[in-house]
């Protein structure tokens, strides 16, 4: 069986990228795995180009197929912030290393003090990129349509999961459990449709 590496050092990312990338034909490995310090800087403007940065440069370090993920919330009410730079967001349309997830929750709930629910709509967006060693890419979308809430709920999940209601629902990401939140969040669709391009090279490999 082929490897396929997973280019990112988030545990939570792995983790859901294991359950939905099951039947992929590839056994999934990460540049850590490898022995391989992997740390590519998100200079792109869009999720694409910092999906494809991170897959090309996986793909190149370790000489195997490669996939990346870009993804981040957007809040309406926010003119579309955190987007690109929801990892780092430390409010204002300002980055910072090493942000804590939580603290980034409270930072966006205190940026939407006093908006009501009907303006508070968000999406998290997700793209995929698969890339070869030799540089050419594919790529998965998906996106995930809700509201911001008023406070932090839920043990599930990782990032703004806590603060995110998805549409037609009561509860947070966080509070989904693991498979149902992966059967309509914008990761599970997009790896959805990036896994159907990994059992078509899987199967091109192989024939």
């Amino acid at each position: 069986m082929n490897s396929l590496v997973i280019a990112t050092n988030n545990p939570g990312k792995l983790a859901e990228f294991r359950a939905l990338l099951a039947g992929s034909g590839f056994r999934l490995t990460t540049p850590r795995d490898l022995g391989i310090d992997f740390d590519v800087e998100e200079t792109g403007a869009t999720f694409r180009e910092n999906a494809r940065l991170k897959a090309v440069a996986a793909a190149r370090l370790t000489g195997l197929l490669a996939l990346a993920d870009d993804s981040g919330l957007e809040v309406d009410a926010l003119g579309g912030l955190p987007g690109v730079i929801s990892a780092r967001y430390a409010g204002g349309g300002r980055t910072a290393p090493g942000m804590d997830p939580d603290e980034q929750c409270r930072i966006v709930l205190r940026e939407l003090e006093g908006v009501p629910d009907d303006r508070r709509t968000a999406r998290f967006r997700a793209v995929i990129a698969i890339a070869t060693p030799e540089g050419d890419v594919r790529y998965a979308e998906g996106v995930f349509e809700g509201r911001i809430g008023h406070e932090l709920r839920g043990d599930h999940g990782f990032g703004y999961d806590p603060i995110f209601i998805p549409a037609g629902r009561d509860v947070t990401s966080a509070e989904l459990p693991p498979e149902e939140k992966n059967a309509i969040s914008h990761r599970g669709q997009a790896a959805r449709r990036a896994l159907e391009i990994l059992k078509d090279i899987a199967r091109d490999t192989s024939a």
